[in-house]
């Protein structure tokens, strides 16, 4: 945080304003990995009233137009009265761990509608911290009482699998003209795909990407018959285009039908069960940062890289080491670093 006193009740009370300053102040506050901002984060979190909102998950495959499409979306929605959260996880910077892609550059319209919030969100390097994060920052923002909170991730690796286990519905864009667009789609993806939509169904440029689109969606639905056993939620796929807006309303009854297929005993325990998987996730990046910041780890982090540069050390020894060296009890002469 760049300032250096923060005072959680004045934060709360800005946030239930929904000063959008103390919004961005707020998130900046939960992201934090800083031991003395975690402490004030959960003083924050603990005095903010949450509303219900509709929680949407959105990855897809690269060059989908993810951020053009949200942000057709996010304008659809904010046109009907809603306010729209935007949480886009970027990969992060390997040196600074900050957001690299900026995505309010990319949702350029989106990020000055008064009634929307877009905020590009560092992964902060680990899945937990990914999680920890990020479902801080849905609360902030539910808090601010946006009704609809889109988290976009950054569609590569395991992070599509932490949004969709903080989500109410998860929402995967692909693309037609893939040649292998089945095969490149992991079976996992299509197991938490809760709705499929194919994009830039649109004919700009001349091409009948259109009619491509419509050729795709009809074999992705064959795929998912496969995939899906029966009574189970089945999703549909559909077409649209982020940048002419054609098919996105389509594209929020699909998500609607799957909140209402969830009902609201559904909706509540699939809530529960989350919130128990983010407990355990919590405790992981907890004991993540606890190692990071251990006195006796630190005093054989060197001698153990050294050792397995040169090979005289496996890495399950080097790991068993580092562990023991944490599990040491610390000297009460060394103060331990924070």
């Amino acid at each position: 945080m760049a300032r250096a006193q923060v005072d959680p009740a004045e934060l709360a009370a800005g946030v239930r304003e929904r000063n959008r300053a103390a919004i961005s102040r707020a998130i900046t506050l939960v992201e934090s990995s800083k031991p003395e901002h975690r402490a004030l984060a959960r003083d924050l979190l603990a005095k903010l009233d949450r509303h219900d909102s509709v929680r949407v998950g959105i990855s897809g495959v690269p060059g989908v137009g993810k951020s053009t499409f949200i942000e057709s979306l996010g304008t659809h929605l904010t046109a009907q009265g809603h306010r729209v959260g935007v949480l886009a996880v970027d990969p992060s910077s390997v040196r600074t761990g900050g957001s690299v892609l900026g995505d309010k550059t990319r949702m350029a319209r989106l990020a000055v509608d008064p009634e929307a919030f877009v905020r590009p969100s560092p992964a902060a390097g680990t899945l937990g911290g990914v999680a920890r994060a990020t479902a801080q920052a849905m609360a902030v923002l539910e808090a601010a009482a946006y009704d609809v909170v889109l988290v976009e991730t950054v569609g590569v690796g395991q992070s599509e699998v932490t949004v969709a286990g903080m989500v109410d519905t998860f929402l995967f864009l692909t693309l037609a003209r893939t040649g292998d667009q089945l095969q490149g789609i992991k079976k996992g993806i299509l197991e938490i795909a809760d709705v499929i939509a194919v994009n830039k169904a649109d004919d700009v440029g001349g091409a009948d990407r259109e009619g491509e689109a419509r050729s795709a969606a009809r074999e992705l639905s064959g795929a998912l018959r496969l995939v899906h056993g029966k009574g189970e939620w089945a999703p549909t796929v559909v077409t649209c285009s982020g940048l002419t807006g054609a098919g996105v309303d389509e594209v929020w009854q699909r998500v609607l039908d799957h909140r209402h297929h969830l009902s609201a005993d559904g909706l509540a325990r699939k809530r529960a069960e989350q919130q128990l998987e983010f407990t355990w996730a919590l405790v992981r990046d907890e004991l993540d940062q606890r190692l990071r910041r251990s006195a006796n780890v630190a005093r054989v982090r060197q001698e153990v890289r050294a050792a397995v540069l040169s090979g005289e050390l496996a890495a399950p020894a080097a790991a068993d080491r580092i562990l023991a060296a944490y599990d040491e009890r610390p000297d009460p002469h060394v103060t331990r670093s924070q």
